[in-house]
């Protein structure tokens, strides 16, 4: 019933830059919290950053200050700008979104198929 796909992703030099978007489609009444997740080879998923339907946003330690999340209700859509990339940034991005289906009582929470971005020169 509703679909997330993501797009933006590839190969970038270390200290570039890359802007990640998530579009969500399908029977959408309402989208509370949306999210970035990355994982990389060998590691579990982790959080990148997430931002309220409010616009409160929450960001990973390890991206703080290089990473921007934000989001287009008009649209169903959540970005994630990537400045400053580092090789350990490297991952398969994963955006999600709780989201209120047309006809539902409650928020469920949906995932992409994932983006991989790889940093390296």
């Amino acid at each position: 019933q509703v679909q997330l796909v993501e797009s933006g992703g590839g190969l970038v030099q270390p200290g570039g830059s890359l802007r990640l978007s998530c579009a969500a489609s399908g029977r959408i009444f309402s989208i509370n919290a949306m999210g970035w997740y990355r994982q990389a080879p060998g590691k579990e998923r982790e959080l990148v950053a997430t931002i309220s339907s409010g616009y409160n946003t929450n960001y990973a330690d390890s991206v703080k200050g290089r990473f921007t999340i934000s989001r287009d209700n008009a649209k169903n859509t959540v970005y994630l700008q990537m400045n400053s990339l580092k090789p350990e940034d490297t991952a398969a991005y994963y955006c999600n979104a709780w989201v209120k289906t047309i006809g539902a009582t409650i928020h469920a929470l949906y995932w992409g198929q994932g983006t991989q971005v790889t940093v390296s020169s």
